[in-house]
Order: C-alpha cells, then structure tokens, then sequence
C-alpha cells in the first residue's frame, strides 16, 4: 500500500529535497506540500494523507498550532512527524504533546527519513524513545498526584506500556511477554483508551509525566 505524504515547510530547498528522497521510494508518494501552517492545515484537510512532515517554525502558523487544528477538524486525521534543527527543543515537546507522533531532525539521512515515514504510517513503534524520555524529563508538565488511568492499568497494561515506552515494536513486545501480536495489540489499544491518548507516542508522553515511568528501567 502506498503511502501518501505532505510536505509541510516554509524553505522550498528543504521541500525539494524531501520530496526528492521520498519519490525515489515505491511506497512512498508525496501528494502535496505547503509553505505556512495556515496552508498546512488546508492543503491536509483536502488532501487527507496518511502522514504529514511539519517544519516546526512555519509562518502564519507555527507547526504545533498547525498540528492541533488538523487533530481537531479531522475525523481520520493523518501521523504527523515533526521535522526540526533541534532535537532538545521545547517547540519539539510541544508539538509531541499537542498530538505530533514524533519527531525528525533535519539533518538525518535518507535512511532515516523514509524508515521514520514507515514507521509512523504502521502506528507500530515510537520514534527516538531515548529522545521522547529527554524531552519528557526537561519539559513534561508533571503532575502532583497520579491521574485516574494509573490505577485502571491491568498488570499487562502496566508491562506493555513501559516496553512502548522503550520503543519496542507490538512483535517485540508479545516475544519478550510470551504471547501473541494480536494480544499486545488488544493491550495497546486498551492502554490508548485509558490514558486517553491517540497513539503510542501521547501515551508514553502520559505516563512520564504522571510519574507512571520514574521505576521503569532506563
């Protein structure tokens, strides 16, 4: 299956060169770019892609403004990977808590590039847990007593939750538990709803800042 991506930067050389290295890959195709947040936000609604790479600093709008208005307008709304010079960025944080589900220096190379863009389309993993685990520990709101949905986890839960947090993907996490793929997933949807979060990367963000991870293995 294809996957359809826009392109979300106000430097039109870094949208040439993205869409340069995407189009080169069979499975990849860029439908459509935008040069403000403003556009971004239309140009996504219209074209419904599957992910979105959003320059955090964008004209108009900036990307984290632009990240929520198309999680709040669209039913099926697409992954969007926010793309930075700064990886120990607060504009970065912001952009993971308001519903980005993850990040992409500039710099990286192709490789990255695409595998980032893969990885987000199959919701299956999180993308730089070491650098999500940074951010949440210099940034996170932390809060002053643990929210409601600590207590709901089941002991399962509990387990899969922190191997999300670790990065590893559903077939990583049902070897290292004994059970099948489709059994973690039935977990990892049920850790989204408790937490309220839409993806893993929201989720994992949740739990840093509810002190859910303070004991977890680093």
């Amino acid at each position: 299956m294809t996957i359809r991506i826009v392109l979300a930067d106000d430097e039109r050389m870094v949208r040439t060169a993205l869409r340069a290295i995407l189009a080169a890959e069979p499975d990849l195709e860029v439908v459509g770019e935008a040069a403000t947040g403003a556009e971004a936000v239309s140009v996504v609604r219209e074209l419904e892609p599957d992910v979105v790479l959003m320059d955090v600093r964008m004209p108009e709008i900036d990307g984290i403004r632009a990240t929520e208005q198309i999680l709040a307008t669209m039913a099926a709304p697409p992954r969007i990977v926010v793309v930075t010079t700064f990886e120990n960025d607060a504009y970065v944080y912001e952009a993971l808590r308001a519903g980005a589900s993850g990040f992409l220096l500039k710099r990286a190379d192709a490789d990255a590039l695409v595998q980032a863009v893969r990885l987000v389309a199959n919701s299956d993993s999180l993308l730089f847990p070491s650098a999500v685990r940074a951010l949440a520990t210099e940034y996170g709101r932390a809060k002053t007593a643990p929210p409601p949905w600590v207590a709901k986890l089941t002991g399962r839960e509990n387990e899969v939750l922190r191997l999300m947090a670790a990065g590893l993907t559903n077939a990583e996490i049902a070897g290292r538990m004994g059970v099948g793929p489709a059994t973690v997933k039935s977990h990892v949807a049920a850790v989204l709803a408790k937490t309220g979060t839409r993806d893993r990367t929201q989720a994992v963000i949740a739990a840093y800042e509810a002190g859910f991870m303070k004991d977890a293995a680093s």
